[in-house]
């Protein structure tokens, strides 16, 4: 919806990696130094640990579109909790190897077949593990294992780990991790963005999508940002969000701190700050006629209509024009007891002062159905279903 009134050409802070939307921040750019080091020896492991959020997949998303692909094979994996030889079935499938049963010697003889002729046809190859931390010490194990495949003296796999802090922790102390240590040759931890950081990192993703000055934010706002989302870039990114959101509702084209401020405090209050990216936000209009529903309850249920997204819409434009008919008559009620203070008619001022008291409490209503409307809008954009309605 934003991406209409503010003219941009797509989302500027979704949640989901794109390497498009690269900003290289002082523990990126080191980041990939280290990285470049460690891909130059062609073996061992590379470790990136960095907070939830704090950019790892987008990283290395960008470090896979600046490869050359001819020259580098690379299989991803991001894993669960597997053990051993799960681990070794999920390398398989990971570089594209079709292996017949459940069979794990089979399975390594694959790989190594694989990583062989990869070899030959001048080819080296990398594995990509991200959420390292869920790994068992068993499934480590197997992956320093598959470190050992050799062409002559040549090493045949390396591999690059990804995981949040607690896997840096594990790698360093685990006594049965000994091995692996040694064959670490890079390591970096990726750091929260710097508060000289978040203005660059906002207008740089703006202008991917377009973004003309408008809306323009106040300085105050990337301090602030800051701050409450403790430099972590996807926390900056669900912030960024609500405030294009909110701008877009209130039809601002500035962004202020009061702004910033009622945004967190809707997160707070809806406990925001979900792990998993929500789903493509939906466009406005009428919805879309949907096909045959699967696993339904009964043949014979009848289908609810659905509201689009406009309509909540519609009711926080119209609350917001009628708040400002409010404002200004509570204006002139204020003018106006002002004029009769002078002329000292107590009759007047017992009346206006009613009146007064009378359009505070309109305007208090009239604020919390706003509230109400927006958080409605707001969860439905997020998670693309209708909001829930109060029987």
């Amino acid at each position: 919806m934003f991406e209409d009134f503010y003219g941009l050409t797509g989302r500027p802070f979704q949640l989901t990696p794109d390497p498009n939307f690269y900003f290289e921040s002082t523990t990126h750019r080191k980041a990939l130094s280290y990285l470049g080091y460690g891909m130059a020896q062609g073996e061992g492991f590379i470790v990136i640990t960095g907070e939830v959020g704090a950019g790892k997949s987008t990283l290395v998303a960008h470090l896979m579109q600046k490869i050359d692909h001819s020259q580098m094979t690379v299989g991803q994996i991001v894993t669960s909790n597997l053990d051993g030889e799960e681990l070794v079935h999920v390398v398989a499938q990971a570089f594209d190897l079709d292996i017949e049963g459940h069979d794990k010697a089979g399975a390594l003889g694959a790989i190594e077949a694989f990583l062989h002729e990869e070899a030959r046809s001048g080819r080296r190859c990398m594995l990509v593990v991200d959420e390292s931390q869920n790994l068992s010490v068993e499934a480590l194990e197997e992956l320093r294992m598959l470190s050992n495949f050799q062409l002559g003296s040549h090493p045949l796999l390396q591999t690059l780990l990804l995981g949040q802090p607690e896997f840096r922790q594990v790698l360093a102390e685990h006594p049965d991790l000994e091995q692996l240590r040694q064959r670490v040759i890079a390591t970096h931890h990726l750091e929260p963005m710097g508060q000289d950081e978040i203005e660059p990192y906002i207008r740089h993703r703006l202008q991917c999508v377009g973004w003309d000055g408008n809306p323009e934010f106040d300085q105050r706002v990337f301090a602030e940002l800051h701050q409450a989302a403790g430099g972590i870039p996807r926390k900056v990114n669900q912030i960024a969000t609500r405030l294009l959101l909110l701008g877009a509702v209130e039809q601002r084209t500035r962004i202020d701190s009061a702004m910033l401020r009622a945004v967190l405090k809707e997160m707070q209050s809806d406990n925001a700050f979900p792990e998993a990216a929500p789903g493509p936000m939906p466009k406005l209009g009428p919805a879309p006629v949907s096909g045959p529903v699967k696993h339904a309850a009964r043949a014979d249920a009848v289908e609810e209509p659905q509201a689009s997204p406009a309509e909540p819409l519609v009711d926080v434009i119209g609350m917001l024009a009628e708040r400002d008919a409010q404002i200004a008559e509570l204006q002139q009620a204020v003018i106006e007891l002002s004029q009769a203070a002078e002329r000292g008619r107590e009759d007047e001022n017992a009346a206006l002062v009613e009146r007064i008291d009378a359009f505070g409490r309109r305007l208090d209503e009239q604020e919390r159905s706003v509230r109400e409307v927006l958080a409605m809008l707001i969860e439905w954009i997020e998670t693309g279903q209708p909001p829930r309605v109060a029987a």
